[in-house]
C-alpha cells in the first residue's frame, strides 16, 4: 500500500496563503516535513482558481519539484489546470480526476490518452453524485474504464476511487462499507479479471467534522481497506498515529 499526503491542499491555511503570496518558503518547509514521513505521492490541490490564476497551479509544482523527487499527483476538476501543472512536471504525475461528468470526459481523457499519464477514476456519475451502493459503484466503475480504454488508455494506467462519505453525510457508514467492498472487488480481479489499482481519500470521512469524530475512524476505516486490497491511502501525513497503523499494515504485506 501506497501513502499519498493530502497536506498540499487549498485548504490548508498555510497552503491557501501561501499561494495567494506566491511564497514559496512555507511550501517548501511543509514538503520536506512530507518528505521526511516517508510518503510516496504528494497530491497537489490549488482549490478552484480563476482565469487570472490558472498559473497557481504551475508556481505550486514548480516549487515542490525545486525541493523534492517524490511523485506529483495533480488535483483538480479542470482540465486547464491539469493542463498547466503537467506542463511543469519533470516526471509523469498521476491525474486525479476522471468523472462521468461529460465536460470532464471530453476534456481530461484526452489529456491523460495524449501524456499517458496514471489516471484517477473518481466514481462520480453524469450530475457529479456518487452512487451509494456497491452495485452502482462497480457499474460506474466499469463504464468510467471503457470510456479510458477507448480514449487509449492502458488498464494499468487507471486507478479506482470509490469516494469514501463524509460522517455527515446519513447513510455514511452504508457507504463506508460499500467503498470497502468495492475495493476488493477491484483489486481482487473478480470485476476486472485482472487486479485494478485503487485509491481512497481518507481525510473525506473527517472533513469539517474532527471536534466531533476522532481520528481512531480514519485508523479503522485504513485497516479495513488495506485488508481490501487498497493500493494509495489519500491522507493526512503529519498524523502520527495514522502512521503507526500505516506501518503495522506494510509489515503485515510483506513484498506488497
Amino acid at each position: 500500500m501506497l501513502i499519498a499526503a493530502d497536506n498540499l491542499n487549498v485548504l490548508n491555511p498555510v497552503v491557501a496563503e501561501a499561494l495567494e503570496r506566491l511564497d514559496k518558503r512555507p511550501l517548501q518547509e511543509l514538503v520536506r516535513r512530507l518528505d521526511q514521513t516517508g510518503i510516496d505521492l504528494l497530491d497537489l490541490n490549488p482549490g478552484y482558481l480563476s482565469l487570472r490564476n490558472e498559473d497557481r497551479m504551475t508556481f505550486l509544482v514548480e516549487t515542490v519539484q525545486e525541493v523534492s523527487r517524490t511523485r506529483l499527483m495533480l488535483d483538480s476538476p479542470h482540465a486547464r489546470i491539469l493542463q498547466r501543472g503537467l506542463a511543469a512536471c519533470e516526471r509523469p504525475p498521476v491525474l486525479n480526476a476522471l468523472t462521468l461528468e461529460e465536460e470532464k470526459l471530453r476534456k481530461i481523457l484526452p489529456l491523460a490518452a495524449a501524456a499517458r499519464t496514471d489516471l484517477v477514476l473518481l466514481l462520480l456519475d453524469e450530475r457529479s453524485m456518487t452512487p451509494p451502493t456497491l452495485e452502482e459503484k462497480i457499474l460506474l466503475a466499469l463504464r468510467l474504464r471503457e470510456a479510458a480504454l477507448s480514449a487509449g488508455l492502458e488498464p494499468t494506467r487507471l486507478i479506482f476511487d470509490p469516494v469514501l462519505p463524509n460522517l455527515s453525510w446519513p447513510d455514511a457508514f452504508d457507504q463506508t462499507a460499500a467503498v470497502v467492498k468495492t475495493v476488493r472487488l477491484l483489486a481482487s480481479g473478480a470485476i476486472l479479471g485482472e487486479p485494478g489499482r485503487t485509491m481512497a481519500g481518507l481525510s473525506n470521512l473527517r472533513s469539517g467534522l474532527r471536534q466531533m469524530y476522532p481520528l481512531e475512524v480514519e485508523i479503522t476505516c485504513l485497516s479495513l481497506l488495506a485488508g481490501a486490497g487498497l493500493h494509495i491511502a489519500l491522507l493526512d501525513a503529519l498524523q502520527p498515529d495514522l502512521w503507526r497503523r500505516v506501518h503495522l499494515v506494510q509489515q503485515l504485506q510483506p513484498g506488497e
